[in-house]
């Protein structure tokens, strides 16, 4: 019997050491920092939800929300809305993105995220596609870079 506690005792302590050095709940996401990976879902939550409001809605977002070093570089919709559907799983860091024709990246922390995007005119779905959208982290604010819709 005496062996059999002197056995437990070490057990114990190495029960208790691994436990000590657990962590609680999952694993944060890979990529992007907690904070960052909010500001971009709620940029994604919000360029929907002026889509669902009409073109106008989702253009003033999105001349609101571009970044502010390419303010002048906007696309107009031309009466289309885009609903983007970020897979959050796939939001990365990605510091070497240049926006087409800069010669420099934007200020703040980029990410790109991988988006299934639907186009639509007045009501009728025009196409869906899966790509990849730039959002950049910048001072608490998440910015993009409004979609350029290509013209038939």
């Amino acid at each position: 019997m005496n062996g059999v506690h002197r056995c437990g005792v070490p057990v114990i302590l190495l029960l208790a050491v691994l436990v000590g050095c657990t962590r609680a709940g999952p694993d944060p996401p890979a990529g992007a920092a907690v904070g960052d990976r909010q500001l971009v879902a709620e940029y994604f939550a919000a360029a929907n939800t002026a889509a669902q409001q009409g073109a106008a809605a989702q253009q003033r977002f999105l001349d609101a929300t571009q970044h502010p070093d390419f303010r002048g570089a906007r696309c107009p919709l031309d009466g289309a809305t885009v609903v983007s559907e970020p897979a959050m799983s796939t939001l990365r860091p990605d510091p070497g993105w240049l926006p087409a024709g800069a010669a420099a990246p934007p200020r703040g922390i980029v990410h790109i995220v991988a988006v299934t995007a639907t186009v639509r005119r007045d009501g009728v779905e025009l196409g869906t596609q899966i790509g990849s959208r730039h959002v950049v982290v910048l001072d608490g604010r998440g910015y993009g870079f409004a979609p350029c819709l290509a013209r038939p």
